[in-house]
């Protein structure tokens, strides 16, 4: 007979099993437009589970609007050519991607054109 302990006891580990699963998501983007945007580097964070990029993104009136950009994990941007080095802070960089749906100024980046005008790819090859 199974008693309430061990239906307890295998749910808890069931969860625990699961819980990686369940702890990806994924960009809570617009897919329906691309945005780009083009903005001096003020931070590059090489590490998984996304490769992140702060910019520094002047808007048309004139302002400062701060921009977080990002990609895909470190060994997928490896694949497309990327590595740590790619970046540093200073860097003018522009990037197009699709924007969060809910308006934040963030982006899952598709592609970004370097300072030297080579485009690079983030997701895909």
């Amino acid at each position: 007979m199974i008693t309430r302990a061990r239906i307890a006891v295998a749910a808890v580990a069931i969860l625990a099993a699961t819980a990686p699963l369940l702890a990806h998501h994924s960009w809570p983007v617009d897919f329906s437009k691309d945005v780009t945007v083009s903005g001096t580097v003020t931070g590059y964070n090489w590490g998984n589970p996304h490769v992140m990029i702060d910019l520094d993104v002047k808007s048309p009136n004139g302002q400062i609007e701060k921009w977080q950009v990002g990609g895909p994990s470190t060994s997928r941007m490896e694949g497309n050519g990327w590595h740590k080095t790619s970046l540093k802070l200073g860097d003018v960089i522009t990037g197009s991607g699709y924007q969060f749906s809910d308006g934040q100024k963030v982006l899952r980046l598709q592609r970004i054109t370097m300072p030297d005008g080579k485009t690079m790819l983030l997701y895909g090859r």
